[in-house]
């Protein structure tokens, strides 16, 4: 009897240890949503939608219970969709788009040529060069900017804007390294390409471009989102989120899969849905799982969620949210860790005692993920991200699920669980 008791609690423990720590199921997860066939999970070919078909099925499995009459909480949102053509040659040769060029997230659509009409910056401050500017015939001209004027350029007054309206497209010069792509809820009036510095020819003069954008004003979008109810507070809420949408395709060919930009949170919040679904580790508050879609164009899904709550946004006694979870041998950087003083302590206790990262790093406030515009609310909140790591991009077509490392996921992991316990 004393064997088979032993052998019951370390199959037990093995469960638990499976549960809490599959990596290899992370991974599965992460090629899942970084794959071509959820293009990215941005709007051209609906692809956060197929994303939200794939969590949905996963929630599913897991056990977890919707919130109102199903997972979905769908909204709209403004957003420029390039899902067809992108195409552009310097002097007859063509650049590779994502590693020569990428679009600009608000390009408007074009196809044709233009000889290279290279920006005097001295317009942006000298009275003589902008009234030359004014007075230049700027048609079949594709102006040619570096990036840190481009803003500029795009902000001088109404009578500089009309004259904007002659050209036939504009070129922004990146530093680099590498480029990085945007979504926008906005098109500007002409096809704006950023191009790599050392990809630009020293006497570029003729440029041919296709840009294929349209802005869609009402595109339909959704956030995906189910609890485990507590056993001892049901009504009293822990909310982890993370976002799932990505910036999608420039063009038919090209892609952003986003594995570490936010496959990576993603499948950490699926993770522990499968863990609080256990039984044996049911909370005694309730666990609310939302995957926000929109935080690529600007936190549109979790601020629609915030204005239309599924529950009361007092009820939630503290807000986890995960974006950028695949490294960490440099440890863990919490936002609004300086905001929630005797909650940082608390993680930082948790981390002392079990050695889980190197360290655990605090900053202010910022609008920089999903839970802003809960914090803004009155919700108490940390977004967590982790620190170091080479192998990954950012907003590059080469964010693959093959260069993440997950270096302390289980960690992390585990950190989170203690947290929510000791809460």
């Amino acid at each position: 009897m004393k064997y088979l008791l032993f052998f019951c609690l370390l199959l037990l423990q093995l469960q638990l240890t499976t549960t809490a720590q599959n990596l290899s199921r992370v991974r599965h997860t992460v090629q899942e949503l970084a794959s071509p066939q959820l293009h990215g999970r941005g709007y051209a070919f609906k692809g956060d939608s197929l994303a939200a078909e794939f969590l949905i099925k996963q929630y599913a499995a897991i056990g977890l219970k919707p919130l109102s009459s199903g997972f979905l909480q769908p909204f709209t949102l403004p957003i420029n969709i390039l899902d067809n053509r992108l195409s552009l040659k310097v002097e007859g040769k063509p650049l590779k788009p994502g590693t020569d060029f990428i679009a600009h997230g608000a390009t408007g659509a074009g196809q044709g040529e233009g000889k290279v009409y290279e920006i005097d910056t001295l317009l942006l401050k000298d009275v003589d060069a902008a009234q030359n500017f004014l007075t230049t015939n700027l048609r079949n001209k594709v102006l040619v900017v570096r990036q840190r004027h481009f803003n500029d350029l795009l902000n001088l007054p109404e009578l500089f804007q009309m004259q904007l309206q002659q050209i036939e497209a504009i070129v922004v010069l990146q530093p680099g390294p590498k480029l990085m792509g945007t979504v926008r809820g906005q098109q500007l009036p002409f096809p704006v390409l950023e191009v790599l510095e050392k990809s630009w020819p020293a006497k570029a003069r003729k440029v041919e471009y296709t840009v294929d954008a349209r802005l869609e004003s009402a595109y339909r979008s959704q956030n995906v989102i189910g609890y485990v109810p507590g056993s001892v507070k049901p009504d009293s809420f822990v909310v982890i989120t993370a976002h799932y949408d990505h910036l999608g395709h420039q063009g038919k060919d090209l892609y952003f899969p986003g594995a570490h930009d936010n496959a990576s949170g993603t499948a950490l919040l699926l993770e522990l849905a499968h863990w609080y679904a256990q039984p044996q580790n049911r909370p005694d508050y309730s666990i609310a799982f939302m995957a926000f879609a929109g935080e690529e164009a600007g936190l549109v899904g979790s601020k629609h969620y915030t204005e239309n709550p599924l529950f009361p946004l007092s009820q939630i006694k503290f807000l986890l949210n995960l974006d950028l979870m695949s490294t960490g041998e440099e440890g863990l950087m919490v936002v609004n860790g300086s905001v929630y003083p005797r909650q940082f302590a608390l993680l930082q206790q948790l981390n002392q005692r079990h050695q889980w990262l190197p360290q655990i790093k605090s900053r202010g406030k910022a609008a920089n993920s999903d839970h802003y515009y809960f914090s803004e609310k009155g919700v108490p909140a940390f977004f967590f991200y982790t620190l170091g790591g080479t192998t990954t991009e950012y907003h590059h077509p080469n964010d693959k699920p093959e260069t993440l490392p997950f270096t302390k996921l289980k960690e992390v992991f585990s950190l989170i669980t203690a947290f929510v316990k000791a809460l």
